[in-house]
């Protein structure tokens, strides 16, 4: 479905992604792993044509997004953090957004009803707690009942009631052939909803693999005890050199 090749993105000296070559299927849910600045962000950005790369290729469904635009409107975006007019009530941000996507007339509301905003829709967004503006951004991100998920941080200051309600939905979607592309720091959140771990470091692909094969490899059930045996046997092998 996406298909990224030799991907390769500099700012100044620094090469966020280094040589980057990577292909995302239908039915999964790819959890994007790295330490801070490692390119996570930056091959988000390249995916959702906010960032150039100098060299490199994105194919979504057989189409170089370079030359396709349209190819954003069947991606939800899910900011770490949502920017929107401080004056601006949800119901306001929410009838705003879809006034922007006028092709599109049946709503995912789901979330919406779940989180219960509408009874709160007419809160200005400069009043909204930080996990109620998440809640906002979930909902902007699956109204429009896209092909790709793009979720940066999605659990990030929900209530454990919230963030259950959120891996829900996206096992849901996910089973109707949806892709989702998801970067967290807490690894807990996705244990139960991710299906393939791709883990950057210095902009470039350390692994990308099945999550059930890294767990036979390693003898570990937990993201985050996977991820520190594999780190830690690759800092073993580094140190033989």
């Amino acid at each position: 479905m996406i298909s990224i090749t030799h991907l390769t993105k500099t700012f100044g000296k620094f090469k966020a992604l280094d040589d980057v070559t990577l292909h995302f299927e239908r039915g999964t849910t790819i959890s994007l792993l790295g330490p801070n600045g490692s390119g996570k962000t930056t091959l988000i950005k390249s995916i959702l044509g906010l960032v150039i790369p100098e060299k490199g290729s994105i194919i979504i469904d057989g189409d170089e997004i370079r030359s396709n635009v349209s190819y954003r409107s069947r991606i939800g975006y899910m900011p770490q953090i949502g920017r929107y007019p401080e004056n601006m009530t949800i119901k306001q941000v929410i009838d705003m957004i879809k006034e922007m996507r006028k092709e599109c007339t049946v709503y995912d509301n789901e979330l919406i009803n779940g989180f219960g905003l509408t009874a709160i829709q007419h809160k200005t967004m400069r009043s909204l707690s930080g996990g109620t503006r998440q809640k906002v951004s979930a909902c902007l991100a699956f109204l429009f009942s896209p092909d790709i998920y793009i979720l940066d941080e999605p659990t990030a200051g929900l209530d454990p009631l919230s963030s259950e309600l959120l891996k829900e939905k996206i096992r849901k979607e996910r089973a109707k052939g949806k892709l989702f592309l998801i970067t967290s720091h807490v690894l807990s959140d996705l244990d139960d909803i991710t299906s393939h771990i791709v883990y950057l470091q210095d902009g470039k692909v350390m692994f990308y693999n099945e999550v059930d094969e890294l767990k036979r490899s390693t003898g570990e059930n937990k993201l985050n005890k996977v991820i520190a045996t594999i780190m830690q046997e690759d800092l073993l092998i580094d140190a033989t050199y």
